[in-house]
C-alpha cells in the first residue's frame, strides 16, 4: 500500500488542494467552509475568519484540558463559536433561501459505538449543533426536521431566537443578487461553499464529529445537503476516524463521502490522509463534486483535502501548537 500512499500525495502535490505534508499528534481540526470563490475573500473577511477559527480551536482546546474533556464536548464548543460568527455560512451567517428566510442543518455524530444526531431545516435554533447533540442524546431518533425538530430543541431547553437574528446584510445582498439572476440557479460557484465543522480527539481515544450549515445560497424546496445526514457530511467511528465535510452537499451524498473514507481505512487498510485524497480527488474531483473534509484518526493524524480554491481550515497540536489556513498556504 505504501506506493498507493506515495501516489497519493504526489497528486496532492500536484493539484495543489490539499495537506499533502503528514501532521501527527493533533487533537482537533475545524474548517469554516470550502469553495472556488477566492476573489470574494476580502481582506476583512481573511482577518475575521482566522481569528473566529483559532477561537474556535482554542474553546475546543479549553475543553480537552480537562481532566475528563470529551471530545463531543470538544466538537460542540468549536462549532458554536463558528455558529455564533457572522463570517460563516451557519448560524448567525447562515445564506437566504430562495424564500428570503435562513434554514439551518447540523449534525454530531460519537465514535464510540457510533451514535448521532441531526437537525434539518430549523430556523429559530440559535445553535443547530446543540439540537443535534439533544437529538442524538435524548430522543430515539437520529434526525429531526422543521418545526418538529424546534419544538423538540425548544423542550430541552436550548436557546430560541427570533429568525430575524440570523439576517446579515452581507447575506441579504448576497441573496438579492442572486435573485436579479435570470437564470435563477440556487447554487452560485461564485461563492464559497459555506458548512463549519470539527472533529476531535481526547485523551480516552474517542473520536467525535460535527458539521453545520446555512446550505447553499438561494436553495428552494426544502432543500437539504449532506451537512446533516450521517455517512455523507458527518461520521466518526473510533475503529477508522472522524470525518467532517464541505461542498457541493449532493455530490457528497450520492457518494456517502465521510463513510467513504471510513471505509478505505476499513476495507482497503489504506491511512487517513490516503483514503481522504483518494475521495477527494480521483472520486469526486472528477464529476465535479467540489469541496473539502477534514478528518482525524484515533492516533491524532490529521487529514485535510479540498479540491477548490479556498478551504477554511485550523488545526490544534496536543502541544497547544495552532495552525489556521485559508488558501493553498502552509
Amino acid at each position: 500500500m505504501n506506493w498507493l500512499k506515495g501516489l497519493l500525495v504526489l497528486a496532492a502535490v500536484s493539484s495543489g488542494t490539499a495537506e499533502a505534508e503528514e501532521i501527527t499528534d493533533v487533537v482537533l481540526v475545524v474548517h469554516g467552509g470550502a469553495g472556488s470563490g477566492r476573489k470574494h475573500v476580502t481582506p476583512d473577511i481573511e482577518k475575521h475568519a482566522r481569528a473566529d477559527l483559532e477561537l474556535a480551536l482554542r474553546a475546543g482546546e479549553k475543553v480537552l484540558k480537562q481532566a475528563e474533556g470529551k471530545s463531543l464536548d470538544a466538537v460542540e464548543a468549536a462549532i458554536r463559536v463558528l455558529e455564533d460568527s457572522p463570517w460563516f455560512n451557519a448560524g448567525k451567517g447562515a445564506v437566504f433561501t430562495q424564500e428570503g428566510r435562513n434554514e439551518l442543518d447540523a449534525s454530531i455524530m460519537d465514535g464510540r459505538q457510533r451514535a448521532a444526531g441531526a437537525v434539518a431545516s430549523v430556523t429559530i435554533l440559535k445553535n443547530p449543533i446543540s439540537a443535534a447533540r439533544a437529538v442524538m442524546e435524548k430522543s430515539p431518533h437520529v434526525l429531526l426536521i422543521g418545526r418538529g425538530a424546534e419544538i423538540f430543541a425548544t423542550k430541552q431547553g436550548l436557546e430560541v431566537v427570533d429568525p430575524t437574528y440570523f439576517w446579515t446584510e452581507a447575506r441579504w445582498k448576497q441573496w438579492r443578487t442572486l435573485q436579479q439572476k435570470t437564470s435563477q440557479k440556487p447554487l452560485d460557484a461564485a461563492h464559497t461553499w459555506g458548512t463549519v465543522g470539527a472533529v476531535a480527539l481526547d485523551t480516552q481515544g474517542n473520536l467525535a464529529a460535527g458539521t453545520s450549515t446555512g446550505g447553499t445560497p438561494n436553495k428552494q424546496y426544502g432543500r437539504i445537503g449532506d451537512s446533516p445526514i450521517i455517512g455523507a457530511g458527518t461520521f466518526a467511528d473510533n475503529q477508522t476516524c472522524g470525518i467532517s465535510c464541505t461542498g457541493h452537499g449532493e455530490f457528497f451524498i450520492r457518494y456517502s463521502v465521510a463513510h467513504e473514507v471510513s471505509s478505505l481505512m476499513k476495507y482497503k487498510n489504506l491511512s487517513l490522509p490516503a483514503a481522504a485524497e483518494d475521495v477527494m480527488q480521483r472520486q469526486l474531483k472528477p464529476i465535479g463534486g467540489e469541496g473539502g473534509l477534514i478528518g482525524l484518526d484515533a492516533k491524532g493524524n490529521l487529514a485535510i483535502s479540498f479540491n477548490c480554491e479556498v478551504m477554511y481550515r485550523g488545526y490544534l497540536k496536543r502541544d497547544g501548537t495552532v495552525k489556521v489556513l485559508l488558501f493553498v498556504e502552509k
